[in-house]
């Protein structure tokens, strides 16, 4: 446990102290503290096409509801005349030692929000010490977050999320990059082997990666280039037909798509490589045929640590830690994937009970605040990560407020660790909480 003497309060009362403080000079925080207000805010601050793809979830949105009425069917029940004077949020994952048991969530196409979000998200990361999982749909590439990140604090922890595309070599190229990176896991995500049914996405007509929009991992990559030569060289020895004259919408989207991959707009504008890489993109990114005997050969392509996105099913993670996964993340991709899908903490009871402790064991999907952190890891996760909040601080104030989001989370946690009468994190059971259904 670690020393916290008056000159260095623990993470609640240091960011209540920096808040009200600011205060005294008329000066507030930039980024609500409560998620509704932070919510509000953020859909103000945003463009109709980013709130409707980081907002919504898939039809009627009721698996977002069942996130939170899952978290809600568990309440903490607290001891008190305890000594909760010292008290320790550290975790270790994979080898690393972390400050507190939170990471920042995957969220693709955050360059719908501000460009270079994957930098801005990553600094702020890299700010408070806790991992960054970098998004494989990502505005920015991967070795540039991480450069990012290191100009922060050298060796930031951070994490590389994968889809699993249909071009294998394409696969074992993004296992590399993530490797020379830096990256301290692998999360392999299992639930988006096609995109869910997303009405507000559906309703503007908005589909970001086909305006290149969260396609960098991709544009930037030797294998994926060589994809994109190889279909523009076929698609000249063919016999073309005359392309039919192409509407003012999409000449728009021809900027945007100029815009958002790398080299000169102008140049863009006319060369086939941007078209043609979005084509491949959608046509390849993901593979409906991923099945257990991939993951099974997994371990003979990297030597990371494997955590598997998107389980909920007891069984599923039984054969993932027979398979020999060394974590599991309990995921059902923030509700934007099966309409009436079961809640992620309700799985999360299962699942612990199945993996019993061979694994590490993560879980995200509606966890907005640091009492929903103290709940998880009371039933048994080992950490949790946080998804729309920080993109919701990034619209708000940059990286300064994707960093405040997290950062509240954290001193909320710590704050509701002691006033619940515990001190360590690890040491969390679920006798901390009582079902209140």
């Amino acid at each position: 446990m670690t020393d916290q003497t008056p000159e260095t309060p623990a993470p609640g009362r240091a960011r209540q102290n920096e808040i009200y403080t600011e205060g005294i000079h008329d000066r507030v925080p930039s980024v609500p503290t409560d998620f509704a207000e932070l919510e509000h805010r953020a859909k103000a601050a945003m463009s109709q096409r980013a709130w409707a793809y980081i907002n919504g979830g898939a039809g009627e949105g009721s698996t977002m509801t069942a996130n939170r009425r899952a978290l809600d069917r568990w309440a903490i029940v607290p001891r008190v005349l305890r000594d909760v004077s010292q008290r320790s949020l550290s975790t270790e994952l994979f080898g690393q030692r972390l400050p507190a048991p939170v990471l920042f969530s995957p969220v693709g196409a955050g360059g719908l929000v501000t460009r270079n979000a994957d930098v801005h998200i990553g600094r702020a990361a890299a700010q408070l010490g806790v991992p960054y999982i970098f998004s494989n749909q990502g505005s920015a590439p991967m070795e540039d977050v991480a450069a990012a990140m290191d100009e922060v604090k050298p060796g930031a922890p951070r994490w590389f999320q994968m889809y699993w595309s249909t071009d294998d070599d394409l696969v074992d190229s993004f296992l590399r990059r993530a490797e020379a990176m830096g990256a301290g896991a692998l999360a392999v995500t299992l639930d988006t082997t096609m995109l869910g049914w997303r009405p507000q996405d559906l309703n503007l007509g908005s589909l970001p990666f086909a305006r290149a929009e969260g396609i960098a991992q991709y544009t930037c990559d030797p294998r994926f280039a060589k994809i994109v030569e190889q279909r523009i060289a076929d698609a000249a020895a063919a016999d073309g037909a005359e392309s039919p004259k192409p509407s003012l919408g999409a000449i728009k989207t021809l900027f945007e798509i100029a815009r958002n991959v790398p080299g000169s707009v102008l140049k863009n504008l006319v060369a086939k490589e941007p078209r043609t890489s979005v084509q491949t993109f959608l046509d390849i990114y993901s593979r409906p045929s991923l099945n257990w005997n991939d993951i099974a050969g997994l371990r003979d392509r990297t030597k990371l640590p494997i955590v598997l996105k998107g389980i909920l099913h007891p069984d599923d993670a039984r054969q993932a830690v027979d398979l020999g996964v060394d974590g599991i993340m309990v995921s059902n991709h923030g509700g934007r994937q099966i309409d009436g899908s079961i809640g992620s903490v309700d799985a999360l009871v299962d699942v612990v009970e199945a993996v019993d402790g061979r694994a590490k064991i993560l879980v995200d999907s509606g966890i907005h605040t640091g009492a929903d952190v103290f709940k998880v890891l009371a039933l048994g996760a080992d950490a949790a990560c946080i998804g729309r909040a920080h993109m919701y601080g990034l619209a708000l104030a940059g990286v300064d407020g994707a960093r405040d989001v997290v950062k509240n989370v954290i001193a909320e946690l710590d704050l509701t660790l002691g006033l619940a009468g515990h001190t360590d994190v690890a040491a969390l059971t679920p006798d901390a909480l009582k079902q209140v259904r």
